[in-house]
């Protein structure tokens, strides 16, 4: 696990023992929480918008729509990219010390729009099967309306930082004589049973990968 940070931008200033600047610490957890933050500037003022990301080797991709104001406006800019999985509530013996175990990860760099249509359908074919392993192959093919409607950013993930809290909570050590609980409450995403869609042809039933537990 690297301790050194790969730019001045993005060295944790607080609780710095708790952050991590290797691939496999900052990939683990792009790889496991889809759903991110991406920050950037529009108009003078600073916005951030929730979408899906996903990562292949050493680049991040995220994609919405053609008509996205947030995505013409990452375009070739800066753009601070976060992800966080929650994973407890940390019960302390007193107010301050209360916390939450947690693993985070931030990214900053400048955005790429993929041009090349080729390239956009396999990266999206990646997004979608990183969720639903080999489903993209069983579905009609995408149209060029749809690819055309369809924008897919990227960059790479060269300056990033990792956070995370393990562990129980830390009190004032004479606060541990005290008659009060402490602890963690576990926190887990978890994936449940599919719910069918209503107009389901008769007969069709639901693929493995619609049973499968991803998310952790």
């Amino acid at each position: 696990m690297s301790t050194t940070p790969p730019t001045d931008r993005v060295r944790l200033r607080r609780q710095h023992t708790r952050g991590a600047y290797d691939k496999a610490s900052i990939h683990s957890i792009l790889d496991v929480m889809p759903m991110c933050s991406v920050g950037y500037v529009f108009d003078g003022r600073p916005l951030v918008t929730p979408t899906f990301q996903w990562r292949e080797g050493n680049d991040v991709f995220w994609h919405g729509s053609s008509a996205s104001r947030m995505l013409r406006a990452v375009e070739a800019a800066d753009v601070c990219l976060t992800v966080a999985v929650l994973d407890g509530l940390v019960v302390a013996r007193s107010g301050f010390h209360h916390s939450v175990n947690y693993r985070s990860v931030m990214l900053l760099g400048n955005a790429r729009k993929v041009d090349d249509p080729e390239e956009m359908e396999a990266r999206l074919k990646t997004f979608v099967d990183g969720l639903f392993p080999r489903r993209w192959d069983t579905l009609r093919p995408a149209t060029a309306q749809e690819l055309r409607a369809t924008t897919v950013m990227t960059m790479p993930i060269d300056e990033a930082a990792a956070k995370v809290r393990t562990g129980p909570p830390v009190d004032d050590e004479e606060d541990y004589a005290l008659s009060i609980w402490g602890g963690v409450i576990p926190i887990r995403m978890q994936v449940l049973d599919p719910v069918p869609d209503p107009r389901n042809i008769p007969g069709v039933e639901p693929p493995e990968h619609t049973l499968n537990d991803r998310l952790g």
